[in-house]
């Protein structure tokens, strides 16, 4: 018997020895070399990067075992464990996230079928579990190899995006090339992220350019991270590096809640509620033509100054902003006065459209935060779509049932002022500050249009447009004026705001709105 013993535990010591080894091997990738030239390419390696994301030691894989079984153009005889994704989840800040990293190093990070089967369990897992995903994309695209298999592969992606849409937050990070239909996958999630001369995203790549139009573009010319940022708006957020890309998306989630049926962390503060904020006095102009930064009036209300801000360098005349008030998160959205005068345009409106949209999918409380002189006009944008697109805006916020407050800063001019979240089309609380001009248009313009007959028979047509521009202004541009008619709930002190504000988000902290029901509605495109 103890012959017996002994021999089964060492048959069971060898089979953990086999298991480690197998695990190791999976591990180190197989070929030293290929993490040396990822390293080379200023890259990060698939563990490393989930290592920056998530805390230290929760990460728990699963399918590291997972190989591919296609034949044929020599496939058969390279089988590496992973098939080139690592999946798994762990935690941030404590709590669980869903990952899958693309590593470049097997297969250039290329998508089969046995790739795409691990990601769809995991996004599968994220969902049944109601917790995030996040994606760290680096990867050639479809495994050529497999044909038609690995295509199959993406459509089985883009329909988990889509389900989970509005169900749990999905974080795109790019960390290498995406091309093709695999650019889609990042396009339906909810923030993607991108990292300066290693990450590149385009359907077609610049061969293909240059052979259908003939024009001559680079990689990053064509699809980098600052064209995407600042140009496409595809990209959310763009960074030098991958160690503080990683840095922020971490802290987003510290933002967002798990899933759609829980509200985002609360986090306690000791900056206190009931704070006064005489500085806005300071920052905020009383002449209506006079240019301001409004970021530095979101960072005097909100906890500590604090704010994340969505596409900071894309539609810079609209801010989308997540920060905390008195713990609680909140989304902000603001005109900015410093660009274009903080009109409304196509690219402003999809912008915080798409922002009001996440906010309102994730139990975020919305702030709007108005001074605007109105939509944009021109050719280009009329051409553009501005009705369409304006309406993108219009829709979300009546859409959304989330708590939601605006605050006039300076002026709401003509149809802009009623699609930033006027009280008309559904705002809970409006408050306005005594600086505050509501009006169809600027009192110019008006008395241009109304008197333009007493103007242009005037002896002195200048002195008269001086005084029907006082007249038109002491008439219906004075800050009670939309207050004696309830079209604004409230006048505030600006140095009360903060409190104000902390007081109204806690009394609809309760909220409960019911839409009509539906399948869904049919917003513009």
């Amino acid at each position: 018997m103890a012959t017996a013993t002994t021999t089964t535990e060492t048959a069971g010591e060898g089979a953990v020895e086999e298991l480690l080894r197998l695990k190791r091997s999976a591990r180190e990738g197989g070929d030293p070399a290929a993490t040396e030239r990822q390293h080379a390419k200023g890259k990060l390696t698939a563990r490393e990067r989930i290592g920056l994301l998530l805390d230290e030691g929760s990460f728990q894989e699963i399918e590291t075992l997972r190989r591919h079984r296609a034949s044929g153009f020599g496939m058969e005889a390279k089988k590496p464990y992973t098939d080139g994704v690592v999946t798994g989840w762990g935690t941030v800040e404590g709590r669980t996230v869903f990952v899958y990293a693309h590593d470049f190093r097997i297969f250039g990070g290329a998508l089969g079928e046995a790739h795409a089967a691990k990601i769809h369990k995991l996004m599968d897992l994220a969902a049944a579990a109601g917790a995030p995903l996040v994606s760290l994309n680096d990867g050639a695209g479809a495994r050529i190899q497999e044909g038609v298999t690995a295509l199959a592969g993406y459509g089985g992606i883009f329909q988990r995006n889509t389900r989970n849409s509005g169900v749990i937050p999905q974080i795109s990070v790019m960390l290498g090339p995406c091309a093709g239909g695999a650019a889609y996958s990042p396009a339906l999630t909810d923030f993607v992220f991108m990292v300066r001369e290693t990450s590149q995203m385009f359907i077609t790549g610049p061969d293909v350019v240059q052979a259908v139009t003939g024009e001559q573009v680079s990689q990053n010319g064509l699809g980098g991270a600052d064209v995407h940022a600042s140009v496409s708006g595809v990209c959310h957020l763009a960074y030098d590096d991958e160690e503080s890309c990683l840095t922020d998306v971490r802290y987003l989630l510290s933002l967002l809640p798990a899933n759609n049926r829980e509200l985002p962390p609360y986090v306690p503060t000791d900056d206190p509620a009931d704070r006064r904020t005489d500085r806005l006095l300071e920052l905020v102009p009383a002449d209506p033509g006079m240019s301001y930064d409004m970021r530095a009036v979101i960072e005097e209300i909100v906890d500590d100054g604090e704010t994340f801000e969505v596409h900071p360098t894309w539609a810079t005349n609209v801010l989308c902003v997540l920060a905390r008030l008195d713990g609680h998160v909140i989304g902000v959205v603001a005109n900015q006065p410093s660009a274009m005068a903080g009109v409304l345009d196509i690219h402003a409106s999809e912008k915080a459209a798409r922002f009001v949209q996440m906010c309102d999918a994730f139990n975020i409380p919305i702030l709007t935060l108005v001074d605007v002189p109105g939509f944009l006009p021109g050719v280009d944008q009329e051409h553009g779509g501005i009705i369409r697109h304006g309406a993108k805006l219009l829709y979300a916020y009546c859409n959304a049932t989330v708590p939601r407050v605006s605050l006039i800063a300076r002026k709401a001019y003509g149809g802009a002022y009623i699609v930033m979240d006027s009280r008309s089309i559904g705002a809970d609380v409006a408050l306005a500050w005594p600086s505050n001009e509501i009006a169809v248009m600027g009192a110019e313009g008006a008395a241009n249009v109304i008197f333009r007959r007493d103007i242009a028979a005037a002896d002195d047509p200048e002195a008269v447009r001086r005084q029907k521009i006082k007249e038109y202004r002491t008439e219906l541009m004075h800050p009670y004026y939309a207050a004696e008619r309830g079209l604004v709930d409230d006048v505030v002190d600006p140095a009360e705001t903060r409190a104000t504000l902390v007081a109204t988000f806690a009394m609809l902290r309760t909220k409960h709105a019911d839409l009509p029901s539906r399948k869904h509605g049919n917003a513009p495109a």
